[in-house]
């Protein structure tokens, strides 16, 4: 802070506070800061030439298509767009997934709302039954509108 050496309606011998900023030694400051920079940038760059390999990097195989299973409110079960029965889901999957482990394989279910929970559990058993053991479930997020 500074002081206030003159100012109206007081005497010549009161002295007040200075509430303002100064900010002359910040911009000497910032002014130096730019002039270094402006310097060191040109050292910055490599003046070594080289010739270099190009990157091949080997392709990655695509992950594997997700496997959905969808279940209606009339217990009607699909398999992606293949209707199917708890007695053959099993079979349908293994089908899809050719020869990936079924105990590694992700499985999505979707079911309406208004499903039984005994046709949504009758789903559940008959993949764990056949060794589809990584299920996950697809819920609509409440926070975006839905299309109709």
């Amino acid at each position: 802070m500074g002081a206030k050496l003159s100012g109206g309606g007081g005497s010549k011998f009161q002295i007040e506070q200075n509430s303002e900023i100064n900010v002359t030694p910040f911009v000497d400051v910032m002014l130096v800061l730019l002039i270094i920079f402006m310097v060191a940038a040109p050292l910055a760059s490599v003046s070594v030439v080289l010739e270099l390999p190009p990157a091949m990097a080997p392709p990655s195989q695509n992950p594997p298509k997700p496997i959905y299973i969808s279940i209606q409110r009339s217990g009607s079960v699909y398999i992606g767009d293949f209707s199917t029965d708890l007695g053959r889901i099993g079979e349908d999957l293994r089908k899809q997934i050719g020869t990936r482990n079924p105990e590694k394989e992700r499985i999505f279910i979707r079911a309406d709302k208004e499903t039984i929970y005994g046709d949504f559990m009758g789903v559940m058993n008959a993949l764990q039954d056949n060794g589809f053991y990584s299920v996950a479930l697809i819920g609509t997020d409440q926070n975006k509108p839905r299309l109709h």
